[in-house]
């Protein structure tokens, strides 16, 4: 899976900490831990299915891809809740969608493009910051115990991941395959 990394994002990491105890305190949300924290952008597919040759040539693909991009700055929030959990929504979204479409293409040009995972149109960039952990959850009471924390953050991603993740014990979990730096 490629994703873009936060771990540079301290603004974010502030809102995350602030937000966490009121998160914690909805009990259909499990909050995501903040070294976990990510914007996820692409699969790629399960790692028993995909070869280390694949990996390899995809990276140098997208790489390649993404040669004319430079760090793209947005801004995440304010925070929406759906049934999947409580996240900020990228805006303006159009360069980290232009990036994932440039990363769609490298994968293609490895596989063929009907072979890229994930549909093509409808990514909605965003950070999650909690997961629903419950199904049919009425969504007004959360959105009522969050609606102090309408924030809109500044952030610069100058880097996109290419990531093993695996889920353990209810919790994601990944291992940087490849890192390629926007810009370089």
């Amino acid at each position: 899976m490629w994703h873009f990394p936060v771990e540079n994002q301290p603004a974010l990491h502030v809102f995350a900490h602030w937000i966490r105890p009121a998160l914690r305190a909805v009990r259909a949300l499990d909050p995501i831990p903040s070294q976990w924290l990510h914007l996820t952008t692409q699969g790629v597919g399960f790692a028993d299915e995909v070869s280390q040759e694949d990996l390899t040539a995809i990276g140098d693909e997208v790489a390649g891809q993404l040669a004319g991009f430079g760090p793209i700055t947005t801004r995440l929030g304010p925070l929406t809740v759906d049934a999947g959990g409580v996240h900020l929504p990228a805006d303006p979204a159009a360069e980290l969608v232009r990036a994932r479409e440039a990363i769609r293409a490298g994968i293609g040009r490895v596989w063929g493009a009907d072979r890229v995972p994930e549909a093509e149109q409808g990514f909605c960039p965003r950070v999650s910051l909690a997961y629903a952990n419950i199904d049919g959850e009425p969504l007004g009471p959360i959105r009522q115990a969050l609606d102090g924390y309408r924030k809109s953050i500044p952030v610069t991603f100058d880097r996109v991941s290419l990531i093993d993740l695996n889920r353990d014990e209810g919790r994601y979990r990944w291992r940087i395959v490849t890192t390629l730096k926007l810009g370089a």
